[in-house]
């Protein structure tokens, strides 16, 4: 299921050009248009979940394929053994701007501690 006016769900559905990454029946990645890090991928599930508020036991599996594809971009991308930031933001005040489940992977540089 997309929302077509999801910008998330466009370029899942390829009407929004993306430099993809990863692409499966479930999940796509492709590179953040504005990297804060030498490698920043977002990794959405296709299906339009608004967060991981809408995330529901059935789903659970979804979930574990996300992170399963994550860790393998991670290693193609050369920053698995350096290390790399996995995150989500939920919500307005979590500072998510994209209404659509996603996941930024962040490495290739020395990240700094604090959270987010």
């Amino acid at each position: 299921m997309h929302t077509s006016d999801c910008i998330f769900c466009q370029i899942a559905q390829r009407k929004i050009p993306s430099e993809i990454a990863y692409e499966d029946d479930e999940v796509i990645a492709f590179k953040d248009n504005q990297p804060l890090a030498p490698v920043h991928l977002l990794v959405i599930p296709k299906r339009h979940l608004r967060s991981l508020n809408d995330v529901t036991s059935e789903q659970e599996p979804l979930i574990a394929h996300l992170f399963g594809v994550i860790r393998r971009l991670a290693g193609e991308f050369g920053v698995a053994e350096s290390g790399y930031r996995v995150v989500t933001n939920t919500g307005t005040d979590g500072g998510q701007v994209v209404g659509h489940l996603h996941f930024h992977l962040l490495g290739g540089q020395a990240l700094n501690a604090t959270i987010g």
